[in-house]
């Protein structure tokens, strides 16, 4: 798992609040979930117009294609010699042809044990996984039989045996510890706590375990009987994961520079096997010795050649696509900006072509709306508003004020921030400055234009009005919408709103509030993630100063754009 939501001190106990908060609305919400066919590229829609009588035609194309997958985690090779993913945001685990790269298998896990970081098979071939989010360790038999086998605390990582057939397991991220799990559903035992964030993990041949202690730049060596640690090395910029090849000597991903290094046990004569991509997540050997390295914010996996280079076996990019924003470019060219869960990405909004991607600095964006010539980035994860340059792609500013911010805007010069923690849309001038325009369910959507503000509520599946011509007002203007979340004015000065559990965006006349079809077929809607809030990933909508409209597919990894045509 990337771990870039990990930068601020609270941003854990925000995450375990949310997470907790949001169990009362996840079942029931995604009880009919949209499930649409494959996108036609080349799909025209009817555009209804507030005047009945007149038609337009609108051609929805995909603009960008991202990941195969929703993200890359923990990996090993099954007995059946494929290669097995875990991906956290996809929810389930992914089998690979290693030598094709194509998925030819797609494990959907159980409620309760689905946001996999990491797996491991067992000397029976039955597979063992651990689910970050719930702090379940799940096992599924050669039959495809799939129970819990262990509770432990939200942040379980890190899986794998000893040569004699122990499981061990650590927390990271949301919490610290290694422990020993029991095939006999016997309680957990503490092997070691307060140890910092232990990451995936090895055992060697001399029996010890090894692993990177990500937030603290080590690579260590436990003996998991009395719990003695040993620091083997350390000055790494987050390592992140090991594993032995058949030789015995050490392989370490070093998440923070993307190098894959190789050791001697002891951590000498460290030596540099590949410079990839930072971003890297875990690494598996085949039977003929070939290494295998996955990526967690592009979603790609690559193999690693003699030679040093990374082959690309599975092609990566967006994994998770949330908050969409345009800003003017060269020629007329939109600049778009994709908020993709761990990273901000830049697309012409023309040809689709990528432009820059940002991985450091933002944590974990979820929305991004246009602020003059800069961007407002929201995370919840992070509990963070930053304030953001894109051509120097530097951070101008962040708050950390808000309780959750979901999504932000600016409005009349101050922020406008929907929050997950209180239900609350709240207005700010600045630091120490909170004024609650409304409290809702879930407010998710927000868009405004010089005197109006609206907002959308996922869970009561309503828009509405909370501004109007600089005046507080509470107006419903749509209801009976399904799972609605990013809102965007047209110039003509209508509503447009996604609707992820329908797989569209809807047009709202804001004279007589009638709500039509205006895009339909979209793959919207990425299922959640037990604990996670339920609509998971925001899907966002955009009109650009060209006068094209972008909207996100969490569900395919793609970009669209949509073209109106008279």
């Amino acid at each position: 798992m990337n771990t870039q939501s990990t930068r601020t001190p609270t941003s854990g106990l925000l995450v375990i609040m949310l997470l907790v908060s949001s169990l009362a609305l996840s079942g029931a919400a995604w009880a009919d979930q949209y499930e649409p066919g494959p996108p036609d590229p080349d799909k025209v829609l009817v555009v209804n117009l507030a005047d009945p009588g007149a038609v337009q035609t609108a051609r929805t194309r995909i603009l960008a294609h991202g990941a195969k997958l929703h993200g890359a985690n923990g990996t090993n090779f099954g007995p059946d010699g494929l290669l097995y993913i875990a991906s956290f945001i996809g929810g389930g685990i992914e089998v690979l042809n290693p030598n094709s790269g194509r998925v030819v298998r797609h494990i959907t896990l159980e409620q309760g044990m689905d946001g996999p970081d990491d797996l491991t098979f067992g000397p029976d071939g039955s597979l063992y996984w651990t689910s970050i989010s719930t702090g379940k360790v799940g096992v599924m038999s050669p039959d495809g039989a799939q129970s819990l086998l262990a509770q432990l605390p939200p942040g379980v990582n890190p899986i794998t045996f000893s040569e004699d057939g122990r499981l061990f397991v650590a927390l990271d991220f949301l919490g610290e510890g290694l422990y020993e799990i029991y095939l006999d559903g016997s309680p957990p035992r503490l092997v070691l706590g307060d140890l910092g964030w232990l990451n995936a993990f090895d055992f060697g041949p001399d029996g010890y375990l090894y692993g990177p202690i990500y937030n603290q730049g080590k690579l260590v060596k436990i003996d998991v009987d009395t719990g003695e640690l040993w620091i083997l090395a350390e000055g790494f910029y987050n390592p992140v994961a090991v594993k032995f090849d058949a030789s015995g000597r050490l392989h370490l991903l070093v998440q923070g520079t993307g190098e894959v290094l190789s050791m001697n046990p002891d951590g000498s004569d460290q030596q540099v096997v590949a410079r990839l991509v930072p971003g890297l997540d875990n690494l598996a050997f085949d039977s003929r010795g070939r290494l295998f390295v996955t990526h967690a914010e592009e979603g790609l996996v690559y193999r690693i050649l003699p030679n040093g280079k990374g082959l690309i076996i599975s092609r990566g990019g967006m994994i998770a696509p949330g908050g969409v924003a345009a800003l003017p470019g060269f020629l007329g060219k939109d600049r778009v900006f994709v908020a993709d869960f761990w990273t901000l990405r830049e697309f012409n909004g023309k040809t689709g072509r990528q432009l820059s991607v940002e991985r450091h600095s933002l944590g974990a964006p979820h929305t991004v709306a246009p602020d003059g010539e800069d961007l407002l980035v929201s995370s919840w994860m992070d509990n963070a508003v930053y304030s953001y340059d894109p051509d120097s792609m530097a951070v101008l500013d962040t708050r950390y004020d808000f309780a959750g911010p979901m999504n932000v805007i600016r409005f009349q010069g101050d922020l406008v921030v929907a929050e997950l923690g209180t239900g609350m849309v709240v207005r700010s001038s600045g630091p120490g400055d909170r004024q609650v325009l409304t409290e809702l369910a879930i407010p998710i959507g927000l868009a405004a234009t010089e005197d109006d503000l609206y907002v959308a509520d996922w869970a009561i599946g309503a828009v509405y009005q909370i501004v109007s011509d600089g005046a507080p007002v509470f107006i419903p203007i749509a209801s009976e919408l399904a799972s609605p979340e990013g809102l965007a004015v047209m110039p003509g000065g209508d509503l447009l709103v996604v609707e992820g559990g329908a797989g569209r965006v809807s047009r709202i006349n804001l004279q007589t509030y009638e709500v039509t079809p205006f895009a339909e077929g979209l793959q919207l809607g990425l299922a959640p993630i037990s604990d996670m809030p339920p609509f998971f990933i925001f899907n966002g909508i955009a009109v650009g100063p060209s006068g094209a409209i972008y909207v996100s597919g969490d569900k395919a990894n793609v970009l669209y754009r949509i073209d109106i045509r008279p």
